[in-house]
């Protein structure tokens, strides 16, 4: 047995070292294999967590109410648009395409903020004022107030806010301080009475005694 182990241990050696490798080669799939499965198991045990939900923002209403008006006259697209209260003459002139090419909008008051009902009439060239006022008081709602007349001027004495501001150079504070002037001292007695009121000089009322009337 010796003389035998003497003539082979080198091949022996080998042998073993191979037996061996192999063998520590099994050891360490076996290892792989295992883990690999613990780590697919801890995969599907493990719940997907989700993103929270949020909750889309609330629509925030606009603080404006929505009103009509009525544009007439001298605009490329004549008709009733709705904007909204905080919105003025010249944004209604605007959605109706604006200005065609006759018009005269020298007397129209642009910053003037616009109101529900409100007619909006744009005159044209050569038109007279006279003219342009009986086409605002026929296109305008009946208020129940009186204020029109079949000659198309308006009485300063009953008229109310929304038809004052149809006068050339009345605003909603000329407008109410005609009213307040009117509520204080009594009816006006003739039309130059109205020079009486605040802010109402001769240069406005040479626009409007050719619009105005009182009964």
């Amino acid at each position: 047995m010796q003389p035998f182990l003497e003539k082979y241990k080198k091949q022996l050696a080998i042998l073993g070292g191979v037996v061996a490798a192999v063998l520590i080669y099994l050891l360490f799939l076996d290892d792989s294999r295992h883990s690999a499965a613990i780590e697919t198991i801890d995969q599907m045990t493990i719940p997907a967590i989700e993103e929270p939900t949020t909750n889309p923002e609330p629509e925030i209403e606009s603080e404006y109410r929505p009103l009509m008006v009525d544009v007439k006259g001298a605009v490329k697209y004549p008709g009733v648009y709705t904007l909204s209260e905080e919105q003025r003459v010249i944004d209604a002139v605007e959605a109706a395409g604006g200005y065609s090419d006759d018009a005269n909008p020298v007397l129209i008051n642009h910053a003037q903020r616009l109101q529900d009902e409100m007619v909006i009439y744009i005159p044209k060239t050569g038109e007279e004022p006279a003219e342009v006022m009986e086409q605002v008081l026929q296109a305008s709602p009946s208020t129940g107030s009186g204020s029109g007349s079949a000659s198309g001027k308006i009485n300063i004495n009953n008229a109310m806010e929304a038809e004052l501001t149809q006068l050339p150079g009345i605003g909603p504070s000329k407008a109410g301080a005609i009213i307040q002037h009117r509520s204080e001292h009594g009816d006006f007695q003739v039309i130059d009475d109205l020079k009486k009121v605040t802010g109402i000089g001769d240069k406005t009322f040479e626009q409007l005694k050719d619009l105005i009337e009182v009964k």
